[in-house]
């Protein structure tokens, strides 16, 4: 399946992308770097300019010396501690300079980092710690470890440069095979599942992304925007070991796009990885004025629509930014094919980059004909090394290469594609029971799991639909239980993504003549009762049926309008919870741009987290009008 990424601007680079040699030295160079000491990483790192400004953190900044220092520091300490090669070490710390510094002091010492973004749930964070078998954990200071029993430090301790004799940078001896890094995705069992990567493979993934045009040029300032427990986020903070500079985007930042548009111009961001879900809104606000931006986005995490693609494709050719649509499974070390988003017409993604070859196959392993749909397997140096402490779903899912040099091994993604003439890759969708929300990957069973282990609950099944307002979201059904207990439970348990926005209490489950669970049905069934979905949360509202009923004053009504057509709700009371209609991140991100539409109001995405009754958050737009009034 060999390919070429099409015809691109001659600033970027022109190099092939697809199958390489399975035999014999590949001439890229690119695939070689798997084998030569995977410090090729930190060595690189070692090189870059030391006055150079390496981390941007809110008002706190690193030059790439201090960094290198802290990071010395860190991995000397926790070496001492009994850390190396193959040990784990969980990272609880919040996206900052903190974080940054125990990533590169973590593989500095030899050892790998385990992410365990302190937002998670506590049974979340403690389930990630213990099933890893983290031998230690580092955090902030502000909570003790996740973990009972498990050996907990705090970065302050591991840092402080002023408190010993000043170490040298210099990276533990490790392999290509070496343990970098172990991050969790949803899992089809009921519990998360930890992905191994080594070495080699993030090594070669910068080099990939510089080959394909992505990452290019001296002096990058790159947006990291990713939560640290997804894997786009070892994409973004790779960028400093060529000497990029890292810019820090704090949450509240991410999801209000009218602040990340604005942080992008304050900090000159020359490099953005954003979901399809986020670069809609936030395409609005990135306007031509001032000339041409250096801006590459780079767009992945789910399927791009039509309607999208064609935008950032308008984008591209009128010189307002360079969109590249990249996909890959966390098992494939982030980022697998690459496509500029160049010009209108059928959404692709791209063709295999180097350090990969891309195979679509059919049920029984056998190339699918020129045009058919397959599943695609993808093999090579960087796929992982497998599931940790987990050898059976690992032999599952890592297969046997039949085409590759002998012990050769290639995923099955359960992602279905079909080569366009082109060359290039057109997604199709999932072939089992697993989707993609807002950029997140969930393995509804998952979901199902936590639901039948509340109290009352028989049966569940969870399904990937609409609500109201057409915005895709999570539908729980379940035979026994209440919604308002099943969504406090799921709540403590889940990663907010993994909370369905609506519930739907049914007598029972339709099967097929097999026995089975029909899910054909469940979704059918989705789409008839959007209303009863929207406003699931709604039945106790103090207000009467009506959005504007039982409201006091203008700016009451006004936003219970405003939430009538963002939810689909057909009763709105002035104590109904935003986030109990079915509310979530993107439709507080639309909330707040009818609003400013509507009521010429600045709303801060924030604002509705921190006042989700409708009578408070009117209360607090009045404030916000009052003060622009004054």
């Amino acid at each position: 399946m060999t390919a070429v990424l099409p015809e691109r601007p001659a600033a970027l680079s022109t190099s092939l992308l697809g199958e390489h040699p399975t035999a014999g030295p590949c001439p890229c160079g690119t695939c070689a770097a798997a084998g030569t000491g995977a410090a090729d990483l930190l060595a690189r790192l070692a090189t870059a300019p030391g006055g150079r400004t390496a981390v941007v953190a809110g008002d706190r900044t690193l030059t790439f010396d201090e960094l290198r220092a802290e990071a010395a520091a860190f991995a000397a300490r926790i070496t001492a501690l009994g850390t190396g090669p193959e040990s784990v070490v969980a990272l609880c710390l919040p996206r900052g300079a903190d974080l940054v510094t125990a990533i590169i002091g973590t593989l500095t010492a030899g050892a790998a980092y385990l992410p365990v973004d302190p937002a998670l749930p506590v049974e979340r964070r403690r389930y990630l710690v213990e099933d890893s078998g983290a031998d230690l954990v580092v955090t902030d200071g502000t909570a003790g470890s996740p973990a009972p029993g498990a050996r907990a430090v705090t970065i302050a301790e591991l840092t402080d440069v002023r408190s010993d004799a000043p170490v040298p940078y210099a990276p533990a001896p490790v392999t290509a095979d070496t343990l970098a890094y172990v991050i969790y995705t949803s899992g089809s069992t009921g519990r998360p599942k930890g992905v191994e990567i080594g070495r080699g493979a993030v090594s070669l993934l910068l080099r990939e992304l510089e080959g394909a045009g992505a990452a290019t040029g001296e002096g990058r300032r790159v947006g990291w925007n990713a939560s640290p427990s997804f894997d786009a986020s070892v994409q973004q903070w790779v960028r400093l070991c060529r000497g990029d500079t890292l810019v820090m985007i704090d949450e509240e930042t991410r999801r209000d796009p009218a602040l990340l548009a604005a942080l992008v111009d304050a900090q000159a961001l020359t490099d953005l990885d954003v979901t399809p879900s986020h670069a809609d809104p936030l395409l609005d606000l990135l306007t031509p004025d001032g000339g041409p931006r250096p801006l590459t986005l780079l767009v992945g995490g789910e399927a791009i629509g039509t309607a999208l693609w064609d935008r950032l494709a308008a984008a591209h050719t009128s010189g307002l930014l360079r969109a590249l649509n990249v996909y890959g499974p966390t098992e494939c070390t982030v980022d697998a094919t690459a496509g500029w988003i160049d010009r209108p017409g059928e959404p692709h993604i791209g063709t295999a980059l180097p350090g990969l070859r891309a195979r679509l196959l059919d049920e029984d392993l056998a190339p699918v004909g020129e045009g058919e749909a397959g599943e695609l397997y993808l093999a090579g140096p960087r796929v992982a090394r497998g599931y940790r402490n987990r050898p059976g779903l690992t032999a599952e899912r890592f297969v046997a290469d039949p085409s590759g040099a002998p012990g050769g091994r290639m995923y099955r993604t359960g992602d279905r594609c079909r080569l366009l003439p082109d060359g290039r890759l057109a997604y199709l969708g999932r072939a089992d029971g697993q989707v993609k929300l807002r950029g997140h990957r969930i393995e509804l069973p998952e979901i199902e799991a936590a639901l039948t282990r509340v109290d009352g609950v028989a049966e569940a099944a969870v399904v990937l639909g609409e609500d109201a307002g057409g915005t895709p979201c999570l539908i729980a059904h379940h035979r026994g239980g209440d919604a308002t207990a099943l969504r406090t439970a799921l709540t403590a348990a889940l990663p907010s993504y993994m909370v369905p926005a609506a519930y739907v209490a049914v007598d029972r489950f339709a099967t097929t003549p097999s026995g089975k669970l029909d899910r054909a049905a469940l979704a059918t069934r989705v789409e008839a009762s959007k209303d009863r979905a929207g406003t699931a949360g709604s039945a106790g509202s103090a207000g009467p049926a009506g959005p504007a009923e039982g409201l006091t004053g203008t700016a009451e009504e006004l936003i219970a309008r405003v939430w009538t057509q963002v939810l689909g709700a057909a009763s709105i009371g002035p104590d109904d919870n935003f986030f109990k209609l079915g509310g979530h991140s993107l439709l507080a991100i639309k909330l707040v741009s009818r609003v400013r539409a509507e009521l010429s109001v600045a709303l801060p995405v924030k604002a509705v987290y921190a006042h989700p009754r409708l009578r408070d958050l009117a209360a607090h737009i009045e404030g916000l009008t009052a003060a622009k009034d004054a």
